[in-house]
């Protein structure tokens, strides 16, 4: 993601703000943002795994929020549907810059990551259905490995990847917002009981005065704010997970500035979000979503259990294969092209990130599985999550090392 240099104050500040934007500007770091959202993980792991668990599960549990349109949340669902909304809305910012002004204006570079998400959730589900064929659950099961986690497989990418071109990072952030839709898609269908049609056509004109704001070039946070709580609040009552809210609002910002402007509406919100985003958001959404149990019956069960292990299939082997695949495929035909210069052993790398499941794999256990049979299944997320993890790590070290060894022989 590109920011302004750390030397340079933000538009409106002056030197007297100097330890406020300091703090922004390390935040900014990506690196960083990875590493807090590591450490949030591992912090959730401990209190979920310890005797602490039964406060951390009162904690998640605990529910804030007025009765009316069913806002009495969760902590877990506030920091899951309600702050992931906001790095939804910047990845929104950061997708629609690169589409008409970046990366992605390229028909061809655009059309790739949508591709390689097709495949990416087509094959995982075909080879979880494979392998847990004849199982109790099965015909459920196949959904779970559709999803990639955007948070989590950039957190590792910002870790890892340095050595990669910035463009392997707005294909992940493509086809990760395009996989994340698609499954919502499929919860939306398979698994939303009552969809509110209302409320999503509420959601709808909300999302259109919106854009029309945006058309007349109208600045004030006073109409935006309230809009985009109220959009938040309609798709949330809808049924369909809250954080689209925030992709919509994002693909609706105006990208390109006027002659007058210092910056965009984009620019301007990604340059302010994008802190608190890294820096809050993402990490109190890892230490509630990453509280998974890792003993007990759900580990026993774990490779006694067909499903299990079809999920875990689905995600190591199915997102490698469909993401890489697929892409593959679109290249040699000509469909697409691949982001400039990122080679065939990225996109396997980041195809590897695309195993990363957790929340939404996460939330399609519960949906669709009984109690034991979604707690064995969430084990297997978690532990596919970490194998994709660790590989996808390794195989971007690797490409590091490489790089700097071809630096050092060219004498750069």
């Amino acid at each position: 993601m590109s920011t302004p240099s750390p030397d340079m104050p933000e538009p409106g500040e002056t030197g007297t703000n100097t330890r406020q934007f300091n703090l922004a500007s390390f935040l900014r770091n990506e690196t960083v943002g990875g590493m807090a959202l590591v450490a949030a993980t591992a912090i959730a792991l401990i209190l979920a795994n310890t005797p602490l668990s039964e406060f951390y599960n009162a904690v998640r549990e605990f529910r804030i929020g007025p009765h009316v349109l069913h806002l009495d949340l969760s902590v877990g669902d506030w920091a899951k549907d309600g702050l992931l909304a906001i790095f939804f809305f910047v990845a929104g910012l950061e997708l629609k810059r690169e589409l008409v002004v970046g990366e992605l204006a390229d028909r061809k570079r655009a059309t790739l990551p949508v591709i390689a998400a097709l495949g990416g959730m087509i094959v995982p589900a075909i080879l979880a259905y494979s392998v847990a064929h004849g199982a109790p659950g099965a015909t459920e099961a196949w959904a779970i490995p559709v999803a990639t986690d955007i948070a989590f497989a950039l957190g590792i990418l910002s870790l890892t990847g340095s050595a990669i071109p910035p463009t392997a990072r707005v294909f992940l952030l493509s086809l990760a917002v395009v996989d994340d839709l698609g499954a919502i898609i499929v919860i939306a269908v398979l698994f939303t009981s009552g969809l509110n049609l209302l409320a999503l056509l509420l959601a709808a004109v909300l999302c259109a005065g919106y854009w029309y704001a945006q058309h007349k070039r109208i600045t004030t946070p006073f109409l935006y704010v309230p809009l985009a709580l109220a959009t938040w609040i309609a798709v949330h009552s809808s049924g369909v997970h809250a954080t689209i809210a925030g992709v919509a609002l994002g693909l609706l910002t105006r990208v390109r500035r006027d002659q007058d402007e210092h910056e965009s509406p984009s620019e301007r919100l990604e340059h302010r979000l994008q802190p608190w985003s890294a820096g809050f958001v993402v990490p109190v959404f890892a230490l509630f979503a990453a509280g998974v149990p890792i003993g007990g019956a759900a580990m026993a069960d774990l490779f006694h259990s067909r499903v299990a292990i079809s999920v875990i299939v689905g995600l190591v082997v199915g997102k490698l294969l469909g993401i890489f695949g697929s892409s593959f495929l679109a290249v040699k035909l000509g469909f697409g092209s691949r982001p400039t210069g990122v080679g065939w052993f990225d996109i396997a790398a980041l195809a590897m990130l695309g195993g990363v499941g957790f929340t939404v794999s996460l939330l399609i256990a519960e949906l669709s599985l009984p109690e034991q049979a979604a707690e064995t299944a969430k084990a297997a997320v978690l532990i596919a999550s970490l194998i994709a993890s660790l590989v996808a790590a390794a195989m971007l070290l690797a490409r590091g090392r490489s790089t700097r060894r071809t630096r050092t022989a060219e004498g750069q």
